[in-house]
């Protein structure tokens, strides 16, 4: 099974980032990548797909976000190349964006409905092939140099040739923020279980009950990554909800019939996912992403000087 596309949602407006959310779209917040170069949110995860072998890309947005993201990123292109002239950096940034513009299309969800309902909005785009599905406020750090987090998913995948998702074992007092998910471990490979349930953000006298998986250390659940590979049968399941005129269609529900019907995987990816609309969020990332590459170094030295100031600010006692 051949992955050559990758959805992107990023149609939600970003409540949880009020107000910066109101003046820019929240993928386009600055970042500081792996290689020490700054970036909008939404580039460092097309980057990602496209390293990872992704040749399309559509991200699912709201309306009129499409022709805003076309005018920043060719904005960015062309101060890169007026500003920076002759300089190869530049140039080979200026070329990334280039990639990206010729490769990426835009589904508008016209209204808000929710996490399944804007999978849904680019089936059009998938048109029958597998795809890789990934949020547009996730950044990733993966721990194997040569292999991203969307390469290690894409490879499973393709060889056996069935719908992935990529899991996190997360200790217990976090389950309630990510779907949680429950299989029996599939013999002979490491970190691959075979998906039995699936419950979204579920409590944790819940995930105790009904989602504890043998195999993982006591107080930790497999949790959702925030990157799938699926099958286009998905589009068949999520289109009966649609149909229903449900006001929030969730993905959840209809992963959990795939794995009823299909065969589906979880993999412990090998790394760490940052939600950027979470508190401190973005800064737990930026932190994240700048020990990870080429600033290693200069962070972790602001780190210490932070940490350095702040003690010498803290109130001496007795």
């Amino acid at each position: 099974m051949k992955i050559k596309k990758a959805v992107i949602t990023a149609a939600a407006r970003g409540v949880r980032l009020y107000p910066v959310a109101d003046t820019i779209q929240k993928s386009m917040l600055p970042v500081v990548d792996v290689d020490g170069l700054h970036k909008p949110v939404i580039q460092i995860i097309a980057e990602e797909a496209f390293s990872s072998g992704i040749e399309e890309l559509c991200i699912v947005c709201a309306p009129g976000d499409g022709e805003r993201y076309l005018a920043a990123f060719h904005s960015l292109r062309d101060n890169l190349l007026k500003s920076y002239q002759g300089i190869d950096w530049a140039k080979q940034e200026a070329e990334k964006i280039d990639h990206l513009l010729s490769r990426t299309q835009f589904a508008e969800q016209q209204e808000p409905r929710g996490y399944g309902h804007a999978v849904y909005c680019a089936r059009e785009f998938v048109n029958g092939e597998p795809f890789l599905l990934m949020l547009g406020d996730y950044l990733y750090v993966s721990d194997l140099p040569q292999q991203r987090c969307a390469a290690q998913l894409l490879e499973l995948a393709a060889q056996e040739g069935c719908a992935v998702s990529a899991v996190n074992p997360t200790i217990e007092h976090q389950v309630s923020r990510y779907g949680t998910v429950t299989g029996k471990h599939v013999a002979g490979q490491v970190g691959i279980y075979q998906i039995d349930k699936i419950i979204e953000k579920p409590s944790l006298s819940l995930a105790e009950l009904e989602l504890q998986t043998s195999g993982l250390r006591a107080g930790y659940y497999l949790c959702f990554f925030g990157m799938h590979v699926l099958t286009p049968s998905i589009f068949t399941i999520l289109e009966s909800q649609v149909a229903q005129g449900e006001a929030n269609v969730l993905l959840t529900p209809a992963l959990q019939e795939l794995a009823a019907s299909d065969k589906y995987l979880a993999l412990e990816v090998r790394g760490s996912r940052y939600d950027l609309s979470r508190k401190q969020g973005l800064l737990r990332a930026q932190i994240a992403l700048g020990l990870a590459g080429e600033a290693h170094d200069e962070t972790l030295t602001t780190l210490v000087e932070l940490l350095a100031e702040a003690n010498a600010r803290k109130p001496q006692l007795g």
